[in-house]
């Protein structure tokens, strides 16, 4: 028994990654599995069940993220990945919207960590990490094109009482810029539900304007929407990036069908303290919201490095 099991453990060696030998993306994250160690395998391993989840035709496909990598030059994966039509649903929040929405018309600009927040708050710039957004920017536009967007919901289009998921689409319609998420969300008309709605700029502004006009957010009509999805679904998989309400929303309502038969997490939470945005998939399979038999991993990084290495190898295996 013990010489079997030694046997067993001992069944996969370590393997050196030669750069020079390296040609492709996809060479290089199955090289970093090889190499057996730390982070990067994690990473390899979490690559290939996305791939496997992406080839199963019978899986409803999710995507989870926060609104911060919006801010940086990953929104353009995100993009993609949505343009490429690789998942079926996504559930983010409301800084996503405000995010891609000002990066429509307006420009973020390199920042640093170190800045003084005193001296930026003086000259009008807000900062997200080492991202600098000048208010013209983020509040004053998205105050402006709100204004736009919300007069269309109303006057040209008649509606008084709309979901998250038909909000998006309309802002999608209204931005018309291929650099925008929600614009090909709305092109290949796949949903987006916005759980926390009122916790950001585009929900505040929505509520400042329905003190003067009837305009109301039906929260319960996404979540039919996000019911008949996924009762209607064979299989479910999730890509989950970051924590908070649109990771929990995902495997929330995941449970309701066995659980996600896909999951990757990827997140820089930690798990010693309880929160959400810190538990692994294998706490989530007690739970019930991850089935017992799923493939799942988790990448402990920053998903504005992990993406991107990625998302190259995918395409490259899909061809995209």
């Amino acid at each position: 028994m013990s010489r079997k099991l030694r046997e067993k453990l001992l069944k996969k060696p370590v393997k050196d990654i030669k750069i020079a030998e390296i040609h492709s993306f996809k060479e290089l994250i199955d090289a970093m599995y090889e190499s057996g160690g730390f982070t990067a395998k994690k990473l390899a391993k979490a690559t290939r069940i996305l791939i496997e989840m992406f080839k199963d035709k019978e899986c409803t496909r999710i995507l989870a993220f926060p609104a911060c990598i919006l801010a940086t030059g990953t929104r353009g994966i995100i993009t993609d990945i949505i343009k490429r039509k690789l998942f079926d649903v996504v559930i983010t929040t409301c800084g996503s919207l405000d995010h891609d929405l000002a990066r429509s018309f307006k420009d973020y600009y390199h920042g640093y960590f170190e800045a003084d927040d005193e001296m930026l708050h003086k000259l009008g710039i807000n900062r997200l990490g080492n991202v600098f957004l000048p208010n013209e920017s983020y509040g004053i536009i998205i105050e402006k094109e709100m204004d736009k967007i919300l007069s269309i919901i109303i006057k040209d289009k008649k509606i008084t009482k709309l979901s998250t998921r038909e909000l998006c689409w309309i802002m999608g319609e209204h931005i018309s810029d291929e650099s925008s998420f929600l614009y090909w969300a709305w092109k290949n008309k796949i949903p987006v539900f916005i759980p926390g709605i009122t916790d950001g700029a585009v929900g505040w502004h929505i509520w400042r304007y329905s003190q003067l006009n009837n305009i109301t957010i039906d929260i319960l009509k996404d979540e039919q929407e996000l019911s008949d999805v996924i009762f209607e679904s064979k299989k479910l998989g999730a890509l989950i990036i970051g924590g908070g309400i649109s990771k929990h929303h995902t495997i929330w309502w995941s449970q309701f069908k066995d659980g996600l038969n896909y999951a990757v997490y990827i997140t820089t939470a930690v798990e010693w303290d309880g929160s959400l945005s810190g538990a692994r998939p294998r706490e989530a399979v007690s739970w019930g919201k991850i089935n017992v038999k799923a493939k799942k991993a988790v990448v402990e990084c920053d998903a504005t490095i992990a993406l991107p290495l990625m998302f190259a190898a995918i395409f490259e295996e899909l061809n995209l």
